[in-house]
This record gives C-alpha cells, sequence and structure tokens, in this order.
C-alpha cells in the first residue's frame, strides 16, 4: 500500500468536496484542509495500514473515522462565517470521503 497516494487521494477528495461548497472561500478551505491532513496523518496511516493488513475490519476503520469528526477543525471557514450547522454537515461529508477511500482500499485487499 502506498499510503502517499492514498493521502493524495484523501486531499483531492476533500478538495473538491469544500471547492463544491464553499467556491468563494477557496483558499480559507485548502488551509483548513492542510491543517487537517498534517494533524491526522499518523492516525489516518496507522489505521489504513490496519485495515489494509487485515488487522481491522472496514466497521472499524468506519468508527474510527468518524470519532474524529468532532475533532476536525475548519478554522479559516468558521473565520469566513460559515455557520456551524454548515460546517457539521461538511465534517460529516469529509468523514464520508475518507471511509469510501477506506472502503476501495479495503475491496482492493479482498
Amino acid at each position: 500500500m502506498d499510503f502517499e497516494q492514498t493521502l493524495s487521494q484523501l486531499k483531492e477528495s476533500l478538495f473538491h468536496i469544500l471547492g463544491d461548497e464553499y467556491f468563494e472561500f477557496k483558499e480559507e478551505s485548502k488551509k483548513d484542509i492542510e491543517v487537517f491532513i498534517n494533524d491526522s496523518k499518523d492516525k489516518l496511516e496507522r489505521w489504513t495500514r490496519l485495515l489494509t493488513e487485515g488487522a481491522i475490519c472496514m466497521d472499524d476503520y468506519e468508527w474510527l473515522l468518524k470519532s474524529q469528526r468532532d475533532l476536525l477543525v475548519l478554522t479559516e471557514l468558521e473565520k469566513a462565517g460559515i455557520s456551524k450547522i454548515r460546517l457539521g454537515h461538511l465534517k460529516s461529508k469529509m468523514v464520508k470521503a475518507m471511509v469510501n477511500i477506506g472502503r476501495g482500499l479495503f475491496l482492493d485487499i479482498k
């Protein structure tokens, strides 16, 4: 498994999600994604490796990712005035994208 490739795919997916919803806040979105990826990289790599090695199942992987939802801070978008409700929906979409990428890896190894 090439985690850097997976991380690149994740960034692209998150940029797409934020770009679709918050095109006018492209720079803020990019900063928030970079901070999230940098802060979470070690955990994401460990969990993804465990998934691809079969040490955890897809349900466990999804639970671990969902546990990060409340820790996902979108400071720049919040400063730009995006409501907490919209940010909550956005966080859910971001977690779902991460789960889908993991699911793709999981299916590839089966």
